[in-house]
């Protein structure tokens, strides 16, 4: 079982809150456009940089624009990403897509080209997966985001301990002859996890993350209309840096990135534009110093209905137009 899962889930040391970056900060709660904002801070203090970029669909912190002109726009924002990740440090850029007249444009294809032209080496790409979400009609309902995991050099931070899962069959063993036939072949904690994350026990393995998404009846649900879930940050967290390492989200919302971060007792900064995103922010992160934080914890199965729900069962005027 994971080292994490057997920590204490909520409540956190109280630490103090600023408006800017230094060296000795702890939180940094920046109001303002995160261009501005990330050309004062210095060059590589960032082991990790995780976020979700405004998608250029309208929503109602951003102003929906051609494609290739968002992409002109928000460039200058990633060379300046790029700029103050450290050289062993991780970019996880998680990206759904950009729909017009029902074709759909995934952003993270489009995204791609920018990182590699600026010297990022893609080590995964990680499908997020939900199983809720507005129902299309001219398409399949789309229920996937994609993450991005860039690193700035061939030297990086990877902590495989911290996010093992446990062995399917941990009572394998040694097969061949030697000395080691007939002892256990695993790890006693837990097996490497892969690419496609599926709930705790199978999503290191598959490269498939069903995480929920952040909707009405999550318990992390706020004002903003597309939150991280918290234990989405957690995992990157986990094995992307080291304890007192810098985490910072250039468009941090709400500040779930960051409530991930100080969690896992790292440092962290959010840029935000919005005001009210900051104040709440704020209030969630005083929240979890008093312990009284909403929050999914990282790998809580996915509630699966039993039958019994009226919510779940097929409505009787249905039944009765089949017959009829």
């Amino acid at each position: 079982m994971s080292n994490f899962l057997s920590q204490t889930l909520f409540k956190q040391d109280s630490k103090e809150i600023v408006a800017e970056f230094s060296s000795d900060a702890e939180i940094v709660f920046a109001h303002g456009n995160s261009l501005n904002i990330l050309q004062s801070c210095p060059d590589g203090f960032a082991k990790l940089i995780i976020t979700s970029p405004p998608y250029n669909i309208g929503k109602e912190y951003e102003t929906q624009t051609n494609l290739n002109e968002y992409l002109k726009e928000i460039e200058p924002v990633i060379e300046q990403i790029v700029r103050v990740l450290a050289k062993d440090g991780s970019l996880c850029w998680q990206v759904g897509n950009f729909v017009e007249k029902s074709e759909v444009f995934p952003l993270d294809i489009f995204f791609y080209p920018i990182f590699k032209k600026l010297g990022l080496k893609l080590r995964n790409r990680i499908i997020w997966t939900f199983e809720h979400g507005l129902h299309c009609s001219l398409r399949f309902s789309g229920r996937y985001e994609t993450l991005l995991w860039f690193t700035k050099s061939n030297d990086y931070i990877f902590n495989l301990d911290p996010v093992r899962i446990p062995s399917k069959y941990p009572g394998k063993t040694h097969f061949k002859p030697g000395p080691k036939y007939g002892l256990p072949s695993g790890n006693p904690l837990g097996k490497n996890p892969s690419d496609v994350w599926k709930l705790m026990i199978n999503e290191w393995e598959t490269g498939l993350w069903n995480i929920p998404n952040v909707k009405a009846n999550h318990p992390e649900k706020t004002l903003h209309p597309c939150q991280f879930p918290i234990e989405l940050v957690e995992r990157c967290v986990l094995a992307l840096t080291n304890n007192n390492d810098w985490v910072l989200d250039p468009f941090s919302g709400v500040g779930s990135a960051m409530l991930a971060s100080v969690r896992l007792d790292r440092k962290t900064m959010g840029c935000e534009q919005e005001l009210t995103y900051i104040e709440e922010a704020k209030r969630r992160m005083n929240l979890l110093f008093s312990g009284h934080l909403p929050y999914r914890p990282l790998g809580k199965p996915v509630y699966q209905p039993t039958g019994k729900e009226k919510v779940s069962q097929i409505p009787q005027v249905w039944l009765q137009e089949t017959v009829q």
